[in-house]
């Protein structure tokens, strides 16, 4: 008691007292106990958790049976019956079938009548609703109603329409003084046909997707265009079309694998000869033709075989793109 007091008269701070250790009831819980680890992998595993759901789907429906069809590519294989090895004979069947190069053909062919006239007008009608117009909320669900109808409703109208007897079309052409067309049994009119109802079905979805892209673009560009004396026509031109090109590119590698996956609106416009795509393969696709082959013929390793052929398509597809979409971002970077 004497050296404190000594030590607070003399100034000096006084003597630290000794830590003191501490009790048995005092101790805290090490910092890797049970809890700390459940909370760690409580963190790192949940977020796993949320996203597991679409990869078990992804993998029992997407994966599983891309790899399936592989192994049938490969593999004589009936409907009812066992598989039996051929490598890639299947592949080289392909290579020397008529039906095939024709279902490849008509693919290619109904693609570019369809899509090249759907997104010019799905541009045209993007540019219209892009100005202050009265009731363009209307206009806007008015072009996204062909959309919202369904294949089997749409296909069935246009049938009735393109009938060589009896359709409206048809009707028309003889009041203009041209003679009826055979919109069923001829080739390029059956493939126009068909044309025209998937024009009709996604010109408006796309004029909707460049019209998001065209509101998006700064308004001070046509601000600077129109002082530098531009019409509207060239500011489409030199402004709103470099400006929304990665979408344009977006909407047609779209409509192009969507193309070449045409099924629906052929098969019913040919009724009861729809899966052979007419009397003389005139429409018949490469999604038909698959169909064929699996359904109705039960030559699945030739069917698989056609699958591949077009995941291959469209993955050269895509490859296209990646190469127009850097190269673009190379203009643009230089």
């Amino acid at each position: 008691m004497a050296t404190s007091v000594r030590a607070r008269s003399d100034g000096s701070p006084p003597p630290a007292a000794p830590p003191s250790s501490p009790g048995p009831r005092g101790r805290r819980p090490a910092p890797g106990g049970w809890r700390s680890t459940l909370y760690r992998w409580d963190l790192k595993a949940i977020p796993y958790v949320f996203i597991a759901p679409f990869f078990l789907t992804f993998a029992a429906f997407g994966l599983f049976p891309l790899i399936y069809t592989g192994w049938l590519s490969l593999h004589r294989v009936e409907l009812g019956g066992g598989a039996e090895w051929k490598g890639l004979e299947n592949y080289t069947d392909l290579a020397t079938s008529e039906f095939f190069w024709n279902a490849l053909a008509n693919t290619f062919t109904i693609g570019v009548i369809s899509t090249v006239p759907q997104l010019l007008m799905a541009l045209g009608l993007a540019h219209l609703l892009n100005y202050k117009l009265r009731g363009r909320g209307f206009f806007r669900v008015a072009i996204l109603a062909p959309y919202a109808t369904s294949i089997a409703a749409a296909t069935l109208v246009f049938a009735q329409l393109f009938n060589t007897d009896y359709g409206m079309i048809n009707s028309l052409l003889e009041w203009t003084g041209i003679g009826p067309v055979d919109w069923e049994s001829s080739k390029w009119p059956a493939q126009i046909a068909i044309s025209t109802i998937v024009t009709w079905r996604w010109t408006g979805y796309n004029a909707l997707i460049y019209l998001a892209a065209m509101q998006a673009v700064p308004q001070d560009l046509y601000e600077a265009a129109s002082l530098d004396g531009a019409s509207r026509w060239r500011q489409f031109l030199s402004v709103t079309i470099p400006s929304i090109r990665p979408t344009i590119l977006f909407t047609i590698i779209v409509s192009t694998i969507g193309a070449t996956q045409l099924f629906g609106e052929p098969m019913l416009y040919g009724g009861s000869v729809g899966i052979s795509g007419g009397s003389g393969n005139q429409f018949q696709t490469l999604s038909l033709l698959m169909y064929e082959k699996g359904w109705i013929t039960g030559a699945l390793g030739q069917a698989s075989a056609i699958a591949w052929v077009m995941l291959l398509l469209l993955l050269i597809v895509g490859g296209v793109q990646a190469l127009v979409s850097r190269r673009n971002r190379k203009k643009l970077g230089g």
